[in-house]
């Protein structure tokens, strides 16, 4: 009767696992399903389209020229125009991403750490801007950054600048619309990072004589690296692939890739070039990423490593 016991659970746990038979997909899997299906037909294949047709045509005469062939992405390689575009928009993102790390960290740690009032209005301040449409902002930092926008007219007043700085159509006026647009994406993880951390970690770090500067350093940054490191890939990829921002207020004096992605299909009609466009700036992007996050890992390993061995 004990053998038999010990066994009917087993049997209920594999029944469980397969109930329609021995071939039969786990719970799990029809639980992920729709979620697999729609990143399927609205992200795989559409990429996949967008490698294969900037593979598989060029354009010759204004005709697109069926078969498989690398012209596209020999062109690209071709000309220092496009080096140039891509070169500024790998700069803008990492410079936007760099701008908005020391901001964002002090607004995560307000909605981690504050008191109720005070962390409910840092995130209702972090989140509302999402609220209203891209081109509304963009639209918004051109009358600020204009030659006689709100910026001039201020440090005119304050007798800070007589003749200010032109940053409209400028690379500054798109790192500074962009910081705007995608702060909060770096904010969220870092906060949600911030949270998990242990508060005892800190009280600790406090009764062995550190104070607020040495915590902040030594125990709340190096265990939010993985939301800083999440952060910061989201402002970078969001950056290098936008296209309002960019065209509105830095227009053709700073255009970035999305921008002649945009310029190839829609003005010159050249689908193949633009397909071969977006997938360099998808695959650039994605090799930026990955390094970076790799690096954060390394570092935070490195950080529990060294706790580990004290």
């Amino acid at each position: 009767m004990a053998q038999q016991s010990a066994v009917a659970p087993a049997r209920a746990q594999r029944a469980e696992t397969a109930p329609h038979g021995r071939y039969a997909l786990p719970k799990g899997a029809l639980l992920v399903a729709p979620a697999a299906i729609f990143l399927l037909a609205c992200f795989v294949v559409p990429i996949a389209q967008m490698v294969g047709y900037s593979l598989t045509a060029h354009m010759d005469q204004g005709i697109a020229v069926p078969g498989l062939t690398t012209e596209n992405y020999a062109r690209l390689f071709r000309s220092n125009l496009y080096w140039v575009v891509l070169t500024r928009t790998l700069r803008i993102a990492a410079i936007t991403s760099v701008i908005c790390i020391p901001i964002a960290y002090p607004l995560a740690y307000v909605m981690a750490r504050g008191s109720a009032f005070w962390s409910r209005l840092v995130m209702f301040t972090v989140i509302s801007p999402l609220l209203v449409l891209v081109v509304v902002r963009a639209y918004g930092w051109k009358l600020i950054l204009a030659k006689q926008g709100f910026l001039s007219w201020l440090l005119q007043n304050l007798g800070i600048a007589q003749a200010p700085p032109t940053l409209l159509y400028t690379e500054w006026a798109v790192i500074i619309a962009s910081a705007h647009v995608f702060l909060p994406f770096l904010v969220l993880p870092v906060a949600s990072a911030i949270g998990k951390i242990d508060l005892g970690v800190e009280d600790a770090a406090r009764t062995l004589g550190a104070d607020w500067r040495a915590v902040f350093w030594r125990v709340t940054v190096p265990l939010s690296l993985p939301g800083l490191a999440v952060g910061v890939t989201l402002v970078f990829s969001l950056t290098a692939a936008s296209y309002v921002t960019p065209q509105i207020l830095g227009g053709n004096f700073a255009a970035m890739l999305g921008t002649l992605v945009q310029q190839q299909v829609l003005s010159v009609n050249d689908w193949p070039f633009g397909a071969a466009l977006a997938t360099v700036l998808l695959i650039v992007t994605l090799v930026v990423n990955l390094v970076m996050l790799r690096l954060f890992e390394r570092r935070f390993a490195r950080w529990a490593g060294r706790g580990e061995a004290r």
